[in-house]
């Protein structure tokens, strides 16, 4: 399968600050490739390289066969970009906001009311096409703004966070639309902090920290860097985190994790049995379980094992509850 991006040894700094480190991937013809990191991993800036809006301090990104840095115009009129921050021209119909991009993009005439109608019935905005774009809910304002960068039906579609900020519904609805294009021919990179976004839309994907790229795959490929079997999650008082990690090395040989009062280990295989064990042993040691359950691997687990630290810590947003009582799934 050909691609439609590679990105070698990429590194951008900002004087003494690296924000992308020696990054390399590529992006297969027709996939749904996802970065996925907190705020200020340095995914916006690869984007904005991809884009040519930065320069690179070192390293070739080309979209094609074109390297970017030769043949800046060429390369943007290949792709499509939806970026973090919702912008409609807010004095401007829907139907006016697609006719300006159109003609940015040099669109033929006489095929810009085509692709308009095409884009309104695609975002479900058919009776709302001379309303101005500022009247609109987020979610309308998110549709326009991802047909609109479909305008000029790019093979390549940048998306920078695109669900940010929306609800659940119309991310859900976001979702299914990306999944739609994708499935028509358009090959997708997106960024993302929101673990369940990557696992949901991706074929693969690279995490990123610190401008580093940490893991890279499917994401069932990148689950198995915890392991084959299931994720053990305990919390506990904080004043009993430490013996439990202790318990959990001296009788199991398991290294935990502790985020705050959540301890997490990696279950061998045979993980039932191993389970039953130390829940056992915790009640004979009578520590107080808040909560005790186990789970398939996640991204979240891998991410913490590569780091040391949670999405939800990096980001500031909780990305996922916490199990309660006592499960196994």
């Amino acid at each position: 399968m050909a691609n439609a991006i590679e990105i070698r040894n990429l590194i951008k700094k900002f004087g003494d600050f690296t924000a992308v480190n020696d990054v390399s991937f590529d992006v297969k013809d027709g996939e749904i490739f996802g970065l996925l990191g907190p705020n200020g991993a340095g995914k916006t800036t690869i984007i904005n390289m991809l884009l040519t809006l930065l320069t690179p301090t070192a390293g070739r990104i080309t979209v094609g066969d074109m390297d970017v840095s030769k043949k800046r115009e060429a390369a943007k009129q290949m792709m499509g970009l939806m970026t973090q921050e919702t912008v409609v021209e807010a004095d401007l119909t829907a139907r006016q906001n697609l006719d300006l991009f159109a003609h940015l993009y040099h669109i033929p005439a006489d095929q810009i009311p085509k692709r308009i109608k095409k884009a309104l019935d695609e975002a479900e905005l058919q009776k709302f096409a001379d309303v101005k774009a500022g009247t609109f809910s987020g979610g309308m304002q998110r549709r326009l703004g991802l047909v609109r960068a479909m305008i000029q039906e790019p093979k390549l579609l940048l998306l920078d966070e695109p669900t940010t900020g929306l609800d659940v519904q119309n991310r859900t609805t976001m979702w299914a639309r990306l999944k739609d294009l994708n499935k028509e021919g358009t090959t997708i990179l997106l960024t993302t902090q929101y673990l369940e976004e990557a696992d949901e839309l991706c074929d693969r994907l690279a995490i990123i920290d610190h401008g580093k790229m940490i893991a890279l795959g499917t994401p069932s490929e990148i689950k198995r860097i915890v392991g084959a079997g299931r994720m053990l999650e305990v919390i506990v008082k904080p004043e009993d985190v430490n013996r439990v990690v202790s318990l959990l090395k001296a009788r199991f040989e398991l290294t935990a994790s502790v985020k705050g009062d959540r301890i997490t280990a990696a279950l061998d295989r045979d993980g039932e049995s191993e389970f039953t064990k130390i829940s056992a042993m915790l009640d004979h040691e009578k520590i107080t379980v808040l909560s005790i359950g186990a789970h398939l691997p996640t991204l979240e687990d891998v991410f913490i094992k590569l780091t040391g630290a949670g999405m939800r810590d990096a980001s500031g947003e909780m990305q996922g509850g916490r199990m309660t009582n006592i499960r196994w799934r």
